[in-house]
């Protein structure tokens, strides 16, 4: 596929509640030729330590608008019990409330070919931010 037909898509995800990259979140890549056209999954990865998917697969030609879907929940699950660990007598949460408020993260956008999109997730249990990078 030449770049110059279709558009390639890049992700990291922030945990901003930490100040770090979070690892190990499943994303799944999915797009579409149209706004009226159904969802085509694609394939997913997973991001590396440095919060980083460098394996997300390439869209097909006609692409116009691609769906991240950032599975977020088991990755606060892991964070909230590594937490626990390590302050034993201090509780896990606060609240009666889950440990994450958006289980899951689905971010849509429009693309045009022989462009790159970086999208940059920025994270917390309780809120989330995105934005178009470089």
């Amino acid at each position: 596929m030449s770049t110059s037909t279709t558009a390639s898509v890049s992700t990291h995800i922030l945990d901003t509640s930490v100040g770090r990259p979070a690892g190990g979140v499943a994303v799944l890549l999915s797009a579409r030729p149209g706004r009226e056209a159904d969802w085509q999954a694609l394939g997913g990865s997973a991001t590396d330590a440095d919060g980083r998917c460098k394996d997300l697969p390439a869209l097909p030609e006609g692409t116009t608008h691609v769906r991240l879907d950032f599975a977020v929940e088991p990755y606060f699950e892991k964070s909230a019990k590594k937490q626990a660990d390590a302050q034993q007598d201090a509780p896990a949460n606060r609240d009666s409330g889950p440990a994450v408020f958006f289980p899951e993260v689905a971010i849509t956008f429009a693309v045009v070919p022989g462009e790159h999109y970086h999208v940059p997730l920025l994270l917390n249990p309780f809120g989330y931010s995105v934005y178009r990078g470089s």
